[in-house]
């Protein structure tokens, strides 16, 4: 499976320099939230697998229809809250590690308008390289 690095699974960002993002790191699905503002960053390990990553897609299509989503919410690692409005009249990431650090992160962003599609894309590129083939 050579040939592809660090591919973004989920990259939310804006021009003020916030963003969010979802790095896929290689074998097994290894993975990465990291989070970037002018005033905070981290990031926290996490592995996906093929169910993550359709919970994503429902997630996606949640937003789509215009409703918040959560990603990960019950699942024993960081969780992402997408919100449409959020405390400040724009969207917002929330990442959560309540079973690890217990810290919380709120960050706004402002993505462009076709994003949902990109993003959409962008899963699609994972699943296609990561995840077997059912009919193999």
């Amino acid at each position: 499976m050579g040939g592809i690095a660090t591919r973004e699974l989920v990259l939310l960002a804006d021009d003020e320099g916030n963003s969010v993002t979802v790095d896929v790191l290689g074998a097994g699905l290894e993975a990465e939230i990291v989070v970037r503002t002018p005033f905070v960053s981290g990031r926290i390990a996490l592995v996906l697998c093929a169910s993550k990553l359709e919970s994503w897609a429902d997630a996606l299509n949640r937003l789509d229809a215009g409703e918040d989503a959560a990603w990960m919410e019950m699942s024993n690692g960081p969780s992402i809250f997408i919100r449409l409005t959020g405390e400040r009249d724009c969207p917002e990431v929330v990442v959560e590690d309540e079973s690890g650090s217990m810290v919380t992160v709120r960050v706004p962003v402002v993505p462009p308008d076709d994003w949902i599609a990109d993003h959409r894309e962008r899963l699609q590129q994972v699943m296609d390289h990561w995840v077997p083939s059912k009919s193999a």
